[in-house]
């Protein structure tokens, strides 16, 4: 097969076509790799454009530079090298061969062999290169993979797997993003018989793939299969008994609703409302302080009534957390609709919970009217002075914030001549 990028409005960036011809002088040969290539054929936005070539790292420094190009060695002992031009990064990559791995990185020589640059990749849809007229080289089958949305591993994916055991989260992440139908039988036996491996890799690496996972159109095929491979198990033992089916209602509200895809709230709708766990959770992944906060609020947050009033629900939003609030009336929204296909009430239902969850994006947390020095004025100090504030706060909420200053002052003078 073959095929071309020449439409792509990226590749015809002035200075990604003055980089790629320093390189392409004298003999040496640079091509565009990897995702860029990838997603330009497919017609899906390209965030980032990697170059691999056969100068040496040095070699690519030293054109770059005496061309105007400011570089960053971001990777030389791998072979990359970051040319930035006009704050527009391209990293350039020498080719590599594979010469020795443990399950996690990878000692590498360099070369000039772009099959074997090719075979070193993960996947056959990753593993494609276009020439600076957009012509693209494919060495490994990865156009006819991409044309049928197979995603396939290069050459014996056990083979691939042992050199990094992150593969195996690939492998469910680009088949979120980029699969049809079932994913490659091949692929996904090697990634149930080493999900083991998945052990020896760090947390920060783990959460990073999942993210990417979740934040995927729809990512609840790739779920099932993660979970028949015994690899959701194996990444997110919280999930194993809860069960994934809400997020097939999730990603449904979210494309009818305009929701942003948010891969915690995802995250949220496949594991228990646990606080504690969600906690251990956290710290187990490396989540950052922001997502395991996020996680703990929604998980400590008690469940809301699709019934109960604007009224009722602005008290609870006030003592509670907001976030937490919100994310439970979306999963419960989601969940009802689902529901709502075969269930009459389950549509009332997601009625209620439309109408609240409407009220909690809107509402604001309203300012007590009192400060201490108010009822100092009254003579009130000291532990008594917290705790009538306490109580009048108590009495302000419950109002729905309807007492004025004035009123919560004589309320605190009748209570203190009482």
């Amino acid at each position: 097969m073959s095929a071309t990028i020449t439409g792509a409005s990226w590749l015809n960036d002035p200075q990604l076509q003055k980089l790629l011809a320093v390189l392409n002088a004298d003999g040496e040969e640079a091509r565009i790799a990897g995702g860029a290539v990838r997603n330009a054929l497919l017609g899906e936005p390209v965030a980032d454009v990697d170059i691999a070539t056969t100068n040496l790292p040095e070699e690519t420094v030293r054109r770059a530079e005496a061309a105007g190009f400011k570089t960053v060695p971001t990777g030389a002992e791998h072979g990359t090298i970051t040319v930035i031009s006009g704050g527009r990064p391209f990293e350039v990559t020498t080719l590599r061969a594979d010469v020795e791995t443990d399950g996690r990185r990878a000692k590498v020589v360099f070369g000039r062999d772009w099959k074997r640059d090719a075979e070193r990749r993960d996947f056959t849809i990753n593993a494609l290169y276009a020439k600076a007229d957009g012509t693209v080289v494919d060495l490994v089958g990865g156009l006819a993979d991409l044309e049928s949305r197979i995603l396939r591993f290069i050459g014996d994916a056990e083979s691939r797997i042992r050199e990094d055991y992150l593969r195996i989260l690939r492998f469910f992440r680009f088949f979120a993003w980029y699969g049809k139908g079932r994913p490659d039988a091949e692929g996904l036996k090697a990634c149930a018989r080493l999900k083991d491996g998945l052990s020896r890799l760090s947390a920060e690496r783990v959460w990073s793939e999942l993210k990417r996972l979740l934040a995927a159109p729809d990512p609840s095929r790739a779920l099932l299969w993660m979970r028949q491979a015994g690899v959701l198990t194996a990444a997110l033992p919280e999930s194993e008994k809860w069960g994934i089916d809400a997020i097939h209602a999730l990603v449904r509200a979210e494309n009818d609703l305009g929701w942003a895809a948010d891969p915690l709230l995802r995250l949220a709708s496949i594991v228990p409302p646990d606080a504690v766990r969600m906690k251990t959770l956290g710290e187990r992944l490396r989540l950052s302080n922001s997502e395991t906060d996020r996680l703990v609020q929604w998980a400590a947050t008690a469940k809301v009534e699709a019934a109960v009033s604007e009224g009722e629900l602005a008290k609870r939003l006030y003592r509670g957390n907001v976030e937490g609030f919100r994310d439970r009336l979306r999963l419960d929204l989601a969940a009802a609709r689902g529901r709502a296909e075969q269930d009459d009430k389950a549509l009332i239902e997601a009625g209620g919970y439309f109408r609240l969850l409407t009220f909690a994006d809107k509402w604001r947390k309203p300012d007590f009217p009192l400060r201490g020095g108010d009822l100092s004025e009254l003579g009130v100090e000291g532990a008594a002075l917290g705790a009538l504030l306490k109580h009048l706060e108590t009495e302000w909420v419950d109002s729905g914030f309807s007492l004025g200053r004035d009123a919560l002052l004589g309320r605190a003078a009748a209570r203190l001549k009482a």
